[in-house]
């Protein structure tokens, strides 16, 4: 599966502990992130992760790019909700392309957790059906 990994500045430690964490689930999956949070999660753990440009410089229109084109399973985007973002229409676009590709999206540490888990179990095949030319 193809997995983003963003994070708002306030919320790096999250995505970081997250990652180490679920490593060995992560790794077995395809990892892409915007430019400082997937920097910060390759020098604090094995994985291998594509890194696009940072948010507020266009990272997550090329995260919003892979899910038009149903190139991105699982965005986990852990949000600060209590800081204001400069990017902010960009933040709303690609929850919104989440919403309308119906694409698994976490913007939290809980739903995060219960997302990866289920991902574990096999709940989520159902994105391999829908990778399918004729789906």
């Amino acid at each position: 599966m193809n997995i983003a990994l963003i994070a708002h500045d306030k919320k790096k430690d999250d995505i970081i502990n997250f990652s180490v964490a679920y490593e060995d689930t992560l790794k077995k999956h395809n990892l892409f992130a915007t430019g400082t949070t997937g920097l910060r999660i390759k020098e604090n753990t094995n994985l291998d992760i594509t890194r696009f440009n940072s948010g507020p410089l266009g990272g997550d229109q090329q995260i919003g790019a892979m899910i038009a084109i149903n190139n991105m399973d699982i965005v986990i985007f852990l949000r600060d909700p209590l800081t204001a973002q400069p990017h902010e229409p960009d933040v709303l676009a690609l929850l919104r392309l989440c919403d309308v590709h119906n694409i698994p999206l976490a913007t939290n540490m809980g739903s995060a957790e219960v997302l990866i888990k289920g991902m574990e179990r096999g709940d989520l095949s159902w994105r391999e059906i829908k990778k399918q030319p004729n789906h």
